[in-house]
Formats: C-alpha cells, structure tokens, sequence
C-alpha cells in the first residue's frame, strides 16, 4: 500500500506539471476517499487545493471528512463561500460535529455560517453532550418508520430519504419518537409481502445505548453483537441517533492509542506523532519522568539504609540490578494483561478474588522456574566461568529465595493496581508498567535486604 500511494504520489505531480487536469480528475474518482486523503497529505500544500477541486462534489466531501484537521483548515480558508457550503451540506453530520470541535473559532464561525439551518440544529445539538459519550459520537441521520407502515410504504419512505442517510440497512420503528423496534432492509425484501405491517417483522428485542453512556462502552457493544450501527436514546426513551461501526472502530483505536501512551507513561495527546513537534512531546512525557525520577528516591533511601550490610556483603549488590528487573518485568506483565481485560470488559472488580488466586498460582510457577534458572546462572556462571569465590551456596539461596519472593509480589500489585484504580474510578492504564515497575523495585529491595540480613548477617 505504502509503494502504491509513493508510485500515485508521483503520478499525480507529473500530471500536475503538465496540466493535464481531465486525466488528474480519470484517476482520481477511481480512488477510495481515504486513499485520496493519504496522497493529499504528503503532497505540497498549494497543490491540494487545485487537486480538491477536481473532485465529484460527494468525493470531495468524503475525502474531506478523511484529511487530518490541518489539511481540512487549509482547504476552508483557501474555498469559496459557495464551495464551502456545497461540501458542508454534503458531510455526515457526526463528521461536521467533529470538524467543528478540531478547528479554531474564526474557522468554526465560518462554517456554520456555510451551514444550513437544519445541519447547524444538528451539530448543535451533538455538541452539548459530553465528551467522550454516545451523544458526541452519534449521528441523528437514520431512518425511521412507523409500526402502522406496510413494508411497500416503508421502502418507498427509504427511496425517498435513505441518500441523504449514513446507513439504511438496518432501520429503526418508532412510536411518537419512542424507540420500539428494528427490522433490516434484508427483512423486508425476504420475509415479508408488500402489505405485510412493519410491526409484524420487526425485533422488539431492541439494544440501545444512552446518549450519557461512554464512548468505549458503546464500540465495546458494537462489537459483541456484531450491529452494523447502535441506536441512540435519551433518558426518556425517545430515539435521538445512532453510532456506527465505522465511528466505534474509530473510537477503540483511539481509546487503544490513549491506554498505550499512558502505560508507557506518557500523558495523551490528540495529535499524531508526525504532527507533534518536540515540545508538545516534551509536554506530554516530562510529568510522568520527573514524577518517576523523584519516586525512584525512596529506592535510593532503602539502598542506603542498608549500606553497613552491603559493605559487609560486596557481593549482593552486583544481583540488585537483575532482580529489580526481574521484578519490574514481572508486574508488568500481569498489570498489562488485567489492564487489557478491564478494557475490553473481560473483568469486574468483583472477579478480584478470582484473579489474585490465579496470579498467585503463576507466580509460584515462575518464581520457582526462575530461582531454580537462577541458581544454575549464579553457581555455574558468576562462581565457576568468572571466579567469583565470594558467592558462597548460601548467598545463592538468598538471591534465588528473594526472586521467587519478588515475583510473586510483583504478580500480586500487578493485577490488584489496576483493579482497585478501575474500582475508585481512576483509568487503569495509569497503573501500567512505569508506575508499578517502580514500586515493585522499592518492594524488591526491601525483601532482599530483609532476606539477606536474615540468613547472612
């Protein structure tokens, strides 16, 4: 894909330098928006907009929807009134609801000023719900019938409205604004005659989700049902829009992209990485660094609390290292996999117990898989290749007894992190690896030092 967008690319500035714009216009409306968006975006600025042009004027508000919002800003300033209301009035209103909230206010004023009435009623009323929730995500245009239509009636009334719908496959049956059913398109070509009620085929078995209800939630219930959309209802009942498949993947993917940033300890950014410049990265990454760089004191303070017995016992300090990573990589592990599954819905905090036991049941067979792995490395290793004669089998036992302590220390916060965050409403994806590697190493040295000056001193 990447060879072929590079190989258009250079098509089309050959064709650009020629002028030969009826072969620009051929090629063009045999691409998919989205492809068209990519080209445009890696083309010189004052060329996209000539390019724009040459596009069918559903084309173009299709590829318009798909630029990234500085290509779209670029394009509004360099339109025509006329030509902004043409692509305006031809945009999905959950995408203009979208364009709005990217760009900045003298640009906003302007479109909805190119707006028709009725689309900017719309947009607003997107607007007003939360962020986040199925009401910012939804679109209010799908089509609707009513329980006493015959199914002749009701595909005459998808004729008539479905252009100008997002998705008319599966249609919603309504009763002075109330949501009481669904019946598919597919339906009513196949089971049913001309004459044959709408209320006679349709599912009353309606799942539906509340304007308030959390973004991932709703792409979460996409996917477990297999909709092609999921309708949309106030806390009356009344149906208000619908969220589709194509907005819920656009949602786990940017809800996926926050989580990883923010396991990898950085706070998230609604930019993508080719346009962020590095202060913007410096802003997103310097908090949790610093935060991270202060909390790693207390691992300073435990060393040097214990430094009458590392001065006793030289040796122990050269297996710090490997068991604070041990450790560190440990947690990680576990934390990643309960932070995915709260994400994905597979766990509650009430499954806790469940979870606590089964990681303990895996650290106990890591930990003992490690340590005996370790007493092999230390004695065959550290003491017989490098002839380290200060590592006596009892200092092994130590350094083996505190990795198995230490895995399953790390198993335990590793799971029960995320579940108590998730529990008091924080994200759990904030107790990921850079946090809880930190605390495993402070619990880690705690452990060896107390082990060590146990059996050693």
């Amino acid at each position: 894909m990447a060879e072929r967008s590079v190989t258009l690319e250079k098509t089309l500035r050959a064709l650009l330098d020629d002028k030969k714009y009826q072969t620009l216009k051929d090629i063009l409306v045999t691409l998919e928006p989205a492809d068209i968006a990519a080209v445009f975006s890696e083309l010189d600025k004052e060329r996209v907009p000539l390019l724009f042009r040459l596009l069918p004027k559903e084309a173009a508000a299709e590829t318009f929807a798909e630029l990234e919002p500085e290509w779209q800003e670029l394009l509004i300033r360099g339109l025509s009134d006329k030509e902004l209301r043409e692509i305006i009035n031809e945009l999905y209103v959950d995408d203009a609801a979208d364009l709005i909230e990217e760009m900045p206010a003298n640009v906003v004023k302007r479109i909805l000023s190119q707006a028709d009435p009725q689309m900017r009623r719309e947009i607003n009323e997107i607007l007003r719900f939360p962020e986040d929730s199925a009401g910012s995500i939804m679109t209010t245009e799908y089509v609707s019938l009513r329980p006493s239509m015959t199914i002749a009636e009701a595909i005459q009334r998808i004729r008539a409205t479905g252009v100008d719908k997002e998705t008319i496959y599966t249609c919603y049956v309504t009763q002075e604004r109330k949501l009481i059913g669904t019946v598919s398109v597919k339906d009513m070509l196949l089971q049913a005659d001309d004459q044959t009620p709408v209320s006679a085929i349709m599912d009353e078995n309606v799942i539906s989700v509340n304007t308030l209800t959390d973004q991932e939630t709703v792409a979460q219930t996409l996917s477990k049902y297999n909709f092609i959309a999921l309708p949309v209802v106030d806390q009356d009942g009344r149906m208000v829009g619908i969220v589709t498949f194509d907005d819920a993947i656009d949602v786990l993917v940017e809800e996926t992209t926050e989580d990883i940033e923010k396991m990898a300890g950085m706070l998230p950014s609604e930019k993508t990485y080719l346009r962020s410049n590095a202060w913007d990265l410096f802003l997103h990454r310097i908090p949790w660094l610093a935060l991270l760089m202060v909390s790693a004191t207390f691992t300073g303070m435990i060393i040097t609390g214990f430094e009458s017995a590392l001065a006793a016992q030289v040796v122990l300090t050269a297996f710090i290292p490997m068991l604070m990573d041990t450790g560190g990589n440990s947690g990680s592990q576990a934390s990643v996999t309960i932070i995915r599954a709260l994400s994905l819905g597979e766990l509650e905090f009430s499954d806790a117990p469940k979870v606590v036991w089964k990681e303990i049941q895996t650290a106990v067979l890591c930990g003992i898989a490690l340590a005996g792995l370790c007493f092999v490395k230390i004695m065959l290793v550290d003491r017989m290749l490098l002839g380290n004669t200060d590592i006596s089998t009892l200092t092994a036992f130590v350094v083996c007894f505190t990795m198995a302590v230490t895995v399953l220390i790390a198993k335990l916060v590793g799971c029960t992190l995320p579940m108590a965050a998730k529990r008091i409403g924080f994200d759990p994806a904030v107790m990921a690896s850079p946090f809880i590697t930190t605390i495993v190493d402070a619990l880690s040295l705690l452990v060896y030092f107390g082990i060590a000056s146990a059996l050693l001193f």
